[in-house]
Protein backbone atom coordinates (compact mmCIF):
# COMPACT_ATOMS: atom_id res chain seq x y z
CA UNK A 1 0.00 0.00 0.00
CA UNK A 2 1.10 3.86 -0.70
CA UNK A 3 2.62 5.38 2.27
CA UNK A 4 -0.03 8.23 2.23
CA UNK A 5 -2.63 6.20 2.04
CA UNK A 6 -1.30 4.17 4.64
CA UNK A 7 -1.26 7.17 6.79
CA UNK A 8 -4.60 7.97 6.37
CA UNK A 9 -6.73 5.06 6.49
CA UNK A 10 -4.82 4.05 10.02
CA UNK A 11 -5.62 7.91 10.91
CA UNK A 12 -2.27 8.59 11.70
CA UNK A 13 -2.19 11.89 9.84
CA UNK A 14 -6.00 12.63 9.41
CA UNK A 15 -6.16 13.73 5.71
CA UNK A 16 -4.33 12.04 2.37
CA UNK A 17 -2.71 15.85 1.56
CA UNK A 18 -1.63 16.48 4.63
CA UNK A 19 0.46 12.78 4.57
CA UNK A 20 1.80 14.09 0.81
CA UNK A 21 3.07 17.40 2.32
CA UNK A 22 4.81 15.54 4.88
CA UNK A 23 6.32 12.35 2.62
CA UNK A 24 7.74 15.76 0.24
CA UNK A 25 9.38 17.68 2.43
CA UNK A 26 11.15 14.39 3.75
CA UNK A 27 9.29 14.46 7.35
CA UNK A 28 8.40 10.48 6.82
CA UNK A 29 10.86 7.96 7.49
CA UNK A 30 10.27 4.12 6.92
CA UNK A 31 12.72 1.97 8.55
CA UNK A 32 15.39 5.00 8.49
CA UNK A 33 15.15 6.02 5.11
CA UNK A 34 13.41 9.13 3.63
CA UNK A 35 10.25 8.17 2.03
CA UNK A 36 8.44 9.34 -0.74
CA UNK A 37 4.35 9.17 -0.76
CA UNK A 38 4.12 6.39 -3.39
CA UNK A 39 6.90 4.47 -1.50
CA UNK A 40 5.52 0.99 -0.23
CA UNK A 41 4.60 0.13 3.15
CA UNK A 42 4.77 -3.64 4.52
CA UNK A 43 3.61 -5.31 8.11
CA UNK A 44 6.48 -4.53 10.13
CA UNK A 45 7.63 -1.53 8.66
CA UNK A 46 8.69 1.35 11.44
CA UNK A 47 7.32 4.61 10.67
CA UNK A 48 9.10 8.09 12.20
CA UNK A 49 6.81 11.08 11.43
CA UNK A 50 8.00 14.67 12.57
CA UNK A 51 5.82 17.82 12.81
CA UNK A 52 7.59 20.63 14.29
CA UNK A 53 9.58 19.48 17.50
CA UNK A 54 6.86 16.49 17.27
CA UNK A 55 8.21 12.95 16.47
CA UNK A 56 5.89 10.17 16.35
CA UNK A 57 6.78 6.50 15.77
CA UNK A 58 4.93 3.36 14.69
CA UNK A 59 5.28 0.06 14.05
CA UNK A 60 3.04 -1.33 10.66
CA UNK A 61 1.09 -4.29 12.11
CA UNK A 62 -1.27 -4.49 9.20
CA UNK A 63 -2.06 -3.21 6.06
CA UNK A 64 -6.06 -2.56 4.45
CA UNK A 65 -7.05 -0.72 1.96
CA UNK A 66 -10.37 -0.15 4.17
CA UNK A 67 -10.70 0.22 7.74
CA UNK A 68 -13.43 1.95 10.21
CA UNK A 69 -12.81 4.27 12.48
CA UNK A 70 -13.01 1.95 15.63
CA UNK A 71 -10.58 -0.65 13.61
CA UNK A 72 -7.88 2.15 12.42
CA UNK A 73 -5.54 2.20 15.18
CA UNK A 74 -5.44 -1.96 14.88
CA UNK A 75 -3.38 -1.09 11.95
CA UNK A 76 -0.36 0.01 14.30
CA UNK A 77 1.62 -0.26 17.25
CA UNK A 78 2.84 3.27 18.52
CA UNK A 79 5.95 3.14 19.55
CA UNK A 80 6.76 6.94 20.64
CA UNK A 81 4.01 9.20 20.00
CA UNK A 82 3.66 12.42 20.24
CA UNK A 83 1.71 14.11 23.08
CA UNK A 84 -1.11 16.38 21.01
CA UNK A 85 -1.31 13.68 17.77
CA UNK A 86 -1.19 15.07 14.62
Amino acid sequence: MRLDLYLKTSRIIKRRTVANEACDAGRVLINGKIAKPGAEVKTGDRLEIRFGGKVGSYEVLSVQLHAPKAEAANMYRAIAEPPEGF
